[in-house]
């Protein structure tokens, strides 16, 4: 603002009654700005009979809601009653408690036009203060609307046809006493008065003042959101209303006088905003005029919402309006904002406790030991916990950090590092950690590599708690990046409140929960192991197969099934040539027998691997599965359509294709599944294994369209896709019913066993 235009505001307060609230200090402290600058206004036509003025409102300003003026300068065209949004009472030092706006408001304000004039030439008069005490005099501008014609008044007519002409209609509504002598019928915002309004976070209340002697159509209400990141609509409450034999459309409910309708929200994005609802209805008078379908959008300003308040409706299943469930993962988000700190951390540590031996998580089990085991003989109890605490630690807050950002961001940071270059160079580190434990440096490696190899198993076998803590930070974040549904409500509380605090505490208690049993195995590792002798390179050499182990099923996410059967055959048959399952049996011992009939059990299965991938088969639990079909099985599965037996997933890409095929899937009459998946998470091969390929669940799903998103590349078109949803990451499945619209109550996140999900399917889609 320049010194002059400093001036001239100053001079037109003091002429025209402004004041300083807390004198020269202040407003020297907090320049003010023009009004132009502080209350910025903008004009738009809604339709042939609607205006809507709005005003951004700056920082720490606010307007007057009853010192708008809307004055006509063009005699045809007069503005009726404007739709003022609910505001805020502010108990105002100028003029007493008043209802003020903040940062925006919109005000649509209905015409009447009795000519034929298209340009309405309108003054518009507003007026607001400032929070240091500036109290600006009125502003009035002259803004002009150019306004689309208004259709003739003899084309309106029913569905059904048939009506009189339009002097006959005047003729019978004068007589009646429902038609104005000069106007004809009322003016649509004179007959039906629409008001919005949000009576609290989770809740909009719709209501129409209907003139006497017409009526609305109970079936004819449509609502939407615009502008609405995070917030949809869930079921509106309509009330019974009245049976009419109506002569354009038969028998209808129809309500008369006014008409309140609840419309439940369902929001991720918990955050005082401003949304934009569309509202569609018709009503006809019983004179025997309809009038046709009228939109209306009405700017309602939603204050925050409590992740806590759930209310009946919140799903779009229009067959089930009452007792409709919260997800799982949202029921934990909810948990969160119970404001029971201790309760919040305890929660999370048992679910963390619950999530300890998932296959996400199970594969830490064997890092950790390896680590402990690989310091040999010397190892202490003691120096076991220590290590094992460090490992927790190191991965806990890992979680934590990840999960934080993850929240705030709406990205996994998990999923970044499923990359082949990454997961193959992890797996390189075990393979070496193993070789290093069999002691085949020293028997088959040159010495050049030896050294290298030696130093870098050393370091990561725990021989500084640098290096356990850094195999804790990198298995925290390559190991396991399946979501689960505590980690997915933690995510959810955190980008919907922003509170990193309590959010990160409940993911540090959860993977505390997740560490605790490896706290216990460490520490027993370092009590069992046995003292030196030959028992100890027998240690040693289990333990290293078991890294050997982890370093194919990390593999498993980036290579074909066949080239993974393989490895795990390689792997059963070298380990079992090493326990003797070749050897005579001889005059040994008891456990020298057992230890080679063990031998010979993992020679068959690893021979059946073998076997399974060069016929073909394309499951490594069962590597025969698809032989027993004559090959039916694995050459399904080739079609890259097929996971879990008998269902068919129809692959998609991107949040377009996936409403063009719900869109096509809701006019056939059927209803959609949209499983997210990816290749590297084991949660999700658990699903198409154990879940998708039972009986029970291809029936409850027999007239659903199976989608499938493969985010498996985690490129910027899944990251929109999730993003769009809220998810965070695979196993995430989504149910959308047969209107096209998605049950979000019913969301599965995480593995889930077979009856369980068909009783949950059944739910959803009933």
């Amino acid at each position: 603002m320049t010194i002059a235009q400093r001036l001239l505001l100053t001079l037109l307060i003091l002429l025209l009654g402004g004041n300083i609230q807390a004198g020269a200090d202040s407003f020297e402290d907090e320049e003010p700005l023009m009004p132009d600058e502080a209350f910025v206004l903008s004009t738009k036509v809604i339709d042939a009979n609607t205006i809507r003025a709005e005003w951004k409102i700056a920082d720490k300003y606010y307007l007057y809601r009853d010192k708008f003026k809307f004055v006509s300068e063009t005699e045809s065209i007069q503005p009726g009653t404007p739709s003022f949004p609910k505001g805020k009472i502010k108990d105002d030092e100028f003029f007493g408690k008043m209802e003020t706006y903040n940062k925006h408001v919109a005000i649509d304000i209905p015409i009447t036009r009795t000519g034929t004039a298209n340009t309405l030439n309108m003054k518009i008069t507003s007026q607001g203060c400032a929070d240091i005490g500036l109290c600006y005099p009125p502003q009035t501008k002259t803004v002009t609307f150019n306004l689309p014609p208004l259709a003739s008044a003899e084309t309106a007519t029913s569905n059904s046809g048939g009506f009189s002409p339009l002097n006959a209609l005047k003729s019978l509504g004068s007589s009646l006493g429902l038609i104005d002598s000069d106007d004809g019928f009322l003016h649509p915002d004179q007959a039906f008065t629409f008001s919005a309004e949000a009576i609290n976070g989770n809740t909009l209340r719709v209501r129409w003042d209907i003139a006497d002697k017409v009526y609305l159509y109970r079936d004819k209400f449509k609502f939407e959101l615009k502008e609405a990141n995070g917030i949809t609509l869930g079921t509106p409450v309509l009330p019974e209303g009245k049976k009419k034999i109506d002569e354009s459309f038969g028998e209808m409910m129809v309500y008369y006088h006014d008409v309140d309708i609840d419309i439940p929200l369902e929001r991720t994005n918990l955050n005082a905003t401003d949304v934009i609802l569309v509202v569609k209805y018709q009503g006809c008078a019983d004179a025997g005029f309809c009038y046709p379908p009228i939109t209306k959008e009405m700017p309602v300003a939603l204050p925050a919402a409590s992740a806590t308040t759930t209310t009946t409706g919140t799903d779009t299943n229009a067959n089930s309006a009452d007792d409709v469930p919260r997800s799982e993962q949202d029921r934990i988000a909810d948990s969160l904002a119970s404001g029971n700190i201790l309760l919040t951390i305890l929660t999370f540590f048992g679910f963390g406790l619950l999530l300890a031996f998932t296959p996400c998580v199970f594969p830490m089990i064997p890092i950790l030991s390896s680590i402990i085991v690989g310091q040999g003989e010397s190892i202490t109890t003691r120096r076991a916990f220590i290590m094992s605490l460090v490992y927790v630690l190191a991965m806990a807050l890992t979680y934590t950090v990840a999960g934080i950002a993850a929240g705030a961001f709406g990205q996994n940071l998990q999923v970044a590092f499923q990359n082949p270059w990454i997961l193959g160079s992890f797996a390189a580190v075990f393979v070496a950690l193993s070789f290093s434990m069999f002691g085949f440096y020293e028997l088959q490696m040159p010495s050049f590599i030896q050294n290298k190899l030696t130093s870098a198993s050393n370091r990561q076998q725990g021989g500084t708690l640098t290096g356990v803590a850094i195999m804790g930070l990198l298995s925290a974040l390559i190991v396991g990046p399946c979501v689960a549904a505590p980690l997915a409500g933690a995510l959810i509380y955190i980008g919907q409140t922003g509170d990193m605090v309590l959010g990160g505490m409940a993911l540090f208690a959860l993977s505390m929960g997740m560490g605790a049993p490896l706290l216990v195995i460490g520490a027993s590792a370092g009590k069992l192991l046995p003292k030196a002798g030959a028992w100890m390179d027998i240690i040693k050499a289990v333990f290293g197969v078991m890294m050997l182990a982890v370093a194919v099923w990390m593999l498993e996410r980036i290579i074909p099934v066949g080239v993974a059967m393989m490895l795990w055959g390689t792997l059963m048959i070298g380990s079992a040539i090493y326990m003797g399952a070749l050897d005579p049996v001889g005059e040994g011992s008891g456990w020298r027998k057992l230890w080679k009939g063990l031998g010979v059990v993992l020679l068959i299965y690893g021979a059946l691997q073998l076997f399974g991938a060069a016929a073909g088969g394309k499951d490594t639990l069962q590597p025969l599965h698809g032989l027993a079909m004559g090959g039916g099985g694995g050459g399904a599965a080739m079609g890259n359509m097929q996971h879990g037996g008998e269902m068919v997933f129809k692959r998609f890409k991107g949040l377009a294709e996936l409403e063009r095929e719900v869109a096509t899937a809701s006019a056939a009459g059927k209803s959609v599944m949209v499983d997210f998946y990816a290749d590297w998470c084991v949660s999700c091969k658990e699903m198409e294994k154990y879940t998708f390929s039972d009986a029970g669940v291809q029936k409850a799903l027999a007239n659903t369209v199976l989608l499938q998103a493969d985010v498996t590349a985690d490129d910027d078109i899944d990251k929109a896709l999730m993003k769009e949803f809220s998810i965070f990451g695979p196993p995430s499945i989504l149910f959308f019913g047969v209107d096209g619209k998605e049950r979000r109550s019913y969301r599965v996140v995480g593995f889930v066993k077979a009856d369980p999900f068909r009783e949950h399917v059944e739910k959803a889609l009933r």
